[in-house]
């Protein structure tokens, strides 16, 4: 079956960079569709006010410094959730806070990211989140050892990439500069130092190589470097096209 579309998505981030690269992620998958880019509770409130009800977000990626302390990002979850009912919420964090950690769980957030472990899954991981209760990273994961009950002891890890093992260094080198950061043949080739022509035929065999590996249907609209960039990003065990 064809994968989910259209899953909307609102992104509060404090870091203007985090917001375009987090935009950019979502943007080449079009099972999620980001709806609004904010840094504040306000932005949040007067763009749920402003739009149908149609257009509020099915999930809020929510940045962990949007808040100061543990328990003042649990209030801000808490007035999100408010503003939006039966949203699903999602927080990014810059590395492992305990405290942040069991925060969140308690005022039912639906998981708890580490960016540096999750990168560019960010769109893979939504939709896999649908069918779970907490979702972790795994170094998340590791730190929860001592947890023998509740959401965190069964807080599912979100899989890694899917591996394409027949994919070489330089193929793989290739498509990640083109596919994955946009890059054209001609600035790929500088930065490989190779001609574009032979940056062309690496993306070329790399969507071969990454094709025999996925069996998912695709619309048929969908661009070669759209469906490249969805089988880069699939997890291990991605049942998202099920």
């Amino acid at each position: 079956m064809p994968p989910r579309t259209n899953l909307k998505v609102l992104v509060l981030d404090t870091d203007f960079y985090a917001r375009q690269a987090i935009n950019s992620y979502l943007a080449w998958d079009r099972r999620t569709r980001v709806v609004h880019l904010a840094d504040t509770l306000d932005s949040v409130r007067d763009y749920v006010r402003a739009v149908d009800e149609s257009e509020w977000p099915d999930v809020v990626l929510l940045d962990a410094q949007a808040a100061s302390t543990p328990a003042e990002l649990a209030r801000l979850i808490g007035e999100i959730e408010q503003t939006i009912p039966h949203v699903m919420t999602l927080v990014l964090d810059r590395k492992l806070s305990l405290e942040t950690l069991h925060a969140c769980e308690q005022v039912q957030v639906n998981g708890y990211l580490l960016r540096n472990e999750l990168r560019i899954r960010i769109a893979s991981a939504i939709i896999w989140a649908q069918d779970h209760d907490f979702v972790v990273t795994q170094g998340v994961k590791d730190a929860l050892r001592d947890e023998f009950g509740g959401r965190l002891f069964r807080a599912a890890v979100v899989p890694e990439r899917r591996e394409y093992p027949a994919l070489t260094e330089r193929v793989r080198q290739a498509l990640q500069l083109c596919v994955v950061e946009g890059m054209s043949a001609e600035l790929a080739a500088d930065e490989m130092g190779i001609s574009p022509h032979t940056v062309r035929s690496y993306v070329k065999e790399g969507y071969r190589i990454l094709e025999t590996y996925d069996d998912t249907i695709y619309p048929p609209d969908m661009s070669p470097q759209e469906k490249a960039f969805m089988r880069i990003t699939a997890l291990a065990e991605d049942v998202s096209g099920v």
